[in-house]
C-alpha cells in the first residue's frame, strides 16, 4: 500500500500552530519595539502590489484594490498603536492616470467610496485624526473632489493624527508647482529671490506644517520611491518588503520599525 505523504503545512493542526506561533513573535517584536521607544513621528507608505495580490489569490486582478483599502485600516490601527502621529501613504500617481478606463473607474469608485466613509467613521472622530489629499486635484473627477473636500472638512479642525492620502500626485508636479508659486510671490514683490531657502520651499508643498517623514515603507518587492516626497524624504529611512500591499501584516510593519530604530541617523553630520 502507498502511502502519501502531506506537505507538512496540510497536516492536521500545523496550520493553528504556526497561526500561534506567529502571534507569538508578533507579541515578542511589538515588545521589543516598545521598550526601544524610539517610534518615527511619521510613516509614509507606498501602497503596491494590489494587483499582484488578487492574482496570485485567483481573483480578479481589479480586486486587489478594494483588499488593499480593507489593509490601509487595519495599518492605521497600528500605527495609532504605537503614538505614531503623522501617516502618509502613496495612493495614487499622475501615471497611473495611463491605466485602462476600466482600472481608473473602479479606482475612482473606490476613492470616493473611502472618502465619504472618513465623515461618518467613529475613530476619525474618537481619535482626531486630520485627513487630507494631497497632490494634484484638479485632474481628479468631480466626484472624487466633492469627496475629498467633505472629508477634509469634517476633519479640518482634528490634532491628534495626521492621515495624508497621496492621490493623483508626482513629486516632481509637487516641486514643480512649489516652484512657480514661488515666482508669482517673487512677481508680486513679497520675496525676493535671496528669501528663498528651503523653509521657504518647504511652506510651499503639499505636506506644508508636517515633519518630513522618518521611514517610508515599500511593498510588492520594488526598491524605489517612484517620485513619492522626492523633496522631503531627502533623510528618510527606507524599508523594502517582499509582501504585496494586502497582504503586508503586523510582523512585516514591526520589523520595520524595529529596522528603523536599529539605525543611526546623522543626517549628514
Amino acid at each position: 500500500m502507498v502511502i502519501e505523504k502531506l506537505p507538512i503545512a496540510k497536516l492536521p493542526g500545523v496550520a493553528r500552530l504556526q497561526a500561534m506561533a506567529a502571534k507569538y513573535y508578533e507579541q515578542q517584536l511589538l515588545e521589543e519595539v516598545m521598550r526601544r521607544g524610539n517610534i518615527p513621528r511619521h510613516v509614509a507608505i507606498i501602497l503596491d502590489g494590489n494587483r499582484r495580490f488578487a492574482q496570485k489569490a485567483g481573483l480578479d486582478k481589479l480586486q486587489g484594490h478594494s483588499l488593499g483599502a480593507k489593509k490601509l485600516e487595519e495599518v492605521l490601527g497600528w500605527c495609532q498603536g504605537l503614538g505614531i502621529k503623522h501617516i502618509t501613504i502613496y495612493a495614487f500617481s499622475t501615471e497611473n492616470f495611463n491605466r485602462s478606463s476600466e482600472e481608473l473607474k473602479v479606482l475612482m469608485d473606490l476613492f470616493v467610496e473611502r472618502f465619504k466613509k472618513v465623515v461618518k467613521d467613529e475613530r476619525i472622530h474618537k481619535y482626531k485624526i486630520r485627513v487630507r489629499a494631497i497632490g494634484d486635484l484638479s485632474c481628479l473627477p468631480k466626484q472624487v473632489r466633492g469627496a475629498i473636500e467633505e472629508a477634509q472638512e469634517a476633519t479640518q479642525g482634528y490634532d491628534g493624527y495626521t492621515l495624508n492620502i497621496a492621490v493623483g500626485y508626482g513629486g516632481r508636479a509637487e516641486l514643480a508647482e512649489a516652484v512657480r508659486r514661488i515666482c508669482e510671490r517673487i512677481e508680486r514683490g513679497e520675496l525676493k529671490p535671496s528669501d528663498v531657502d528651503e523653509s521657504i520651499i518647504n511652506s510651499h508643498l503639499y505636506t506644508a506644517g508636517l515633519p518630513d517623514p522618518d521611514l517610508i515603507i515599500r511593498t510588492s518587492g520594488e526598491e524605489r520611491l517612484s517620485g513619492f516626497l522626492l523633496w522631503q524624504s531627502a533623510y528618510s529611512e527606507l524599508y523594502f518588503c517582499e509582501a504585496n500591499w494586502p497582504e503586508f501584516n503586523k510582523i512585516e510593519f514591526l520589523r520595520a520599525i524595529r529596522t528603523y530604530q536599529g539605525r543611526e541617523r546623522r543626517f549628514g553630520k
